[in-house]
């Protein structure tokens, strides 16, 4: 189980998420219902339909759209990976804001760390697993 954390502040409770490159630090408050990525709102951020639903998809999950402000945080990586990130912060976040939100949260599958890395490129070959094209002349 996920450890739960507040800011000492004012209280916000907080969550890290990550994918792939990205990063994407999360804090929830009580509030309307407003999204903000990097002091932009979400749907300016995330211009994509599919990153915004990804974002989305948390909220309704667990219908806190309307009850809850969320200050979003992200760098690294590109957009679909952010949105991963952000995903995954924001039910870390609602967990540490809410502790009976863990289980449907657990069983969508909002919890799950997506562990995909980008892999290394080894030396002696062109990328990561493609070699050299073998000449036999």
């Amino acid at each position: 189980m996920s450890a739960i954390k507040k800011d000492k502040i004012n209280g916000d409770a907080l969550g890290t998420g990550r994918r792939k490159s990205s990063i994407a630090r999360v804090r929830v408050r009580p509030g309307s219902g407003k999204i903000t990525v990097n002091r932009k709102p979400l749907e300016v951020y995330f211009f994509n339909e599919q990153d915004r639903a990804a974002v989305l998809s948390t909220l309704q999950a667990v219908e806190h759209s309307e009850k809850v402000d969320v200050l979003v945080r992200v760098n690294g990586g590109g957009m679909t990976g952010q949105s991963g990130a952000v995903k995954m912060g924001l039910a870390r976040a609602l967990v540490s804001f809410s502790e009976i939100l863990h289980d449907p949260l657990r069983e969508g599958g909002f919890l799950t760390r997506d562990s995909r890395m980008k892999e290394r490129k080894k030396y002696g070959l062109r990328g990561a697993r493609r070699g050299v094209q073998f000449s036999k002349r």
